[in-house]
């Protein structure tokens, strides 16, 4: 049937959803039903979509409003006139009940499920049941490498003329921690190509390219990002630019509200969008502690193991380095805040966190080692030589100027002090509870919002002395992140009495 399209302004993150009037789909000539599969198809165009009802005066009869991903994936103006029919479930919904039903999958079957994801066909209700399956009964590393193989095939790859491409990542789930920009300047004042590709934040306070954006434009068309390394031999830009790994943005959209962190899913998502952004040799931190996604280092050895035997086939020489991830690394919690930290880092500042100095010199030496760009066990020493001589800093100035310098914004105005209780010397840091904290204080959105640690693990504090301010850039969402934290049964901070 003939419908206009219109365009909703409806953010239903990677879904593709459709809507009809609630009196059309009454309708039973149309035999369309709310959540059914539809699809929508203007010329050679097509696009599947989950249905929904509208009740209000909003659509009238004869027009199908469309979610925002939807509106980008068909690629028809607004206002157009499409067909609307009845759709059936792709046909790797079957692969997805294999899965529910412990079955192992073969490449192929991977490979059909990865392109439907990647194209819009499934609901969040079949690739939850694929999260959920896939982390009770796992995934093999067959079954991780078809996956991988698959998840770059659906999207964009980068290639470099350089033979050795380095790059770093991080598992995640540490607040702070934002060693990225410090290792890409270190590599690249020692002669490496690292065109680094990073993402924002989800549930986090910050991801890599909100902190950077705070300095400088992270919003890179190809041709320009290859100006830029071919320039500065490296960027820091936002990976959501381009198409790289897109079904792997699918699947992270669905397990992150559930905090399901699936093994084999992870093994996947990190060397896939490796693979797809033309890297060669890889650095991984794998933080561990009671507040990770690691607990305890026998399971981040499992982890590395898994990383290396994965990264063989794929071509990637892969270094793990397993990490501290009992609290936050750095002083700043949020974008402006840990890009203040990364600058006191680079410009050797006396204030600058020594937690994320250190960290980010033993990952920076372990990629040069790994890259050839420094002898076996000479990685760390190069690297600080780098960093304080000015090499780095000067190294990350350029790429500054040449993605489009930005001046740091200062932290938020509205604030609060969190004081400890007694005198005594700090114990512990909650990673949840500070990045919850950022959160609701209004980070990463609002740049200046988030949270500075005043005291570290190990410090000794006086009874009634600032562990941590929370900065926001209203009084309102600070409220929110204040309540939040006095109505926890436990503080963000223990401090021990000595």
């Amino acid at each position: 049937m003939t419908h206009e399209l219109r365009r909703l302004g409806i953010d239903t993150s990677a879904e593709h959803v459709a809507f009809l009037s609630a009196d059309e789909l009454l309708c039973q000539c149309l035999g369309l039903h709310p959540l059914d599969r539809v699809e929508i198809t203007s010329g050679e165009r097509r696009m599947l979509a989950i249905l929904n009802g509208v009740t209000s005066d909003l659509l009238p009869l004869g027009t199908v409003g469309v979610s925002d991903a939807a509106f980008r994936h068909l690629g028809v103006a607004d206002g157009e006139s499409v067909e609307v029919r009845p759709a059936d479930p792709p046909a790797s919904s079957e692969v997805i009940r294999r899965k529910v039903a412990g079955e192992p999958l073969a490449p192929d079957a991977l490979d059909a499920l990865v392109r439907d994801i990647a194209d819009g066909r499934h609901s969040k209700v079949e690739l939850t049941a694929f999260v959920v399956a896939s982390t009770i009964h796992g995934l093999s590393n067959e079954e991780v490498l078809g996956l991988i193989r698959a998840t770059v095939a659906s999207g964009e790859q980068l290639q470099w003329d350089a033979g050795i491409v380095a790059d770093k990542h991080s598992i995640g789930g540490i607040p702070g921690n934002r060693t990225t920009p410090i290792v890409v300047a270190i590599a690249a004042a020692a002669g490496l190509t690292v065109p680094k590709t990073s993402s924002r934040a989800v549930t986090s306070p910050a991801g890599t390219a909100d902190t950077v954006e705070t300095l400088m434009d992270v919003t890179l068309p190809s041709q320009r990002l290859r100006e830029v390394v071919a320039q500065a031999g490296a960027c820091l830009a936002w990976g959501g630019a381009f198409r790289l790994a897109p079904a792997d943005d699918v699947i992270i959209q669905v397990e992150r509200p559930l905090a399901i962190d699936c093994e084999g899913l992870m093994l996947s998502s990190i060397l896939a969008k490796k693979v797809a952004a033309g890297a060669t040799h890889v650095v991984i931190d794998v933080p561990v502690g009671p507040g990770a996604k690691v607990t305890d280092g026998a399971a981040a050895r499992r982890l590395a193991e898994r990383f290396s035997e994965l990264a063989a086939p794929l071509g990637l020489t892969v270094s793990v380095e397993i990490s501290q991830g009992r609290g936050p690394i750095g002083r700043g919690v949020g974008p402006a805040l840990e890009a203040r930290d990364v600058l006191a880092v680079l410009r050797g500042e006396a204030s600058a966190p020594t937690d994320l100095r250190l960290k980010g010199l033993a990952l920076a030496g372990r990629l040069l080692e790994s890259a050839g760009a420094a002898a076996a066990g000479q990685g760390r020493e190069h690297a600080a030589a780098l960093l304080e001589s000015g090499a780095a800093y000067e190294r990350f100035e350029r790429i500054r100027d040449l993605q489009g310098r930005r001046e740091l914004p200062a932290p938020g105005p509205a604030t609060f002090e969190w004081h400890a209780p007694h005198a005594g010397r700090v114990h512990e840091i909650s990673n949840a509870a500070i990045a919850r904290a950022a959160r609701l204080a209004g980070a990463p959105r609002d740049v200046r919002a988030g949270i500075d640690l005043l005291a570290a693990v190990g410090d000794e504090v006086s009874a009634g002395e600032a562990l941590f301010r929370v900065h926001s850039q209203s009084p309102v969402t600070l409220g929110f992140a204040v309540d939040y934290l006095q109505a926890r049964p436990a503080a963000p901070v223990t401090v021990l009495p000595t």
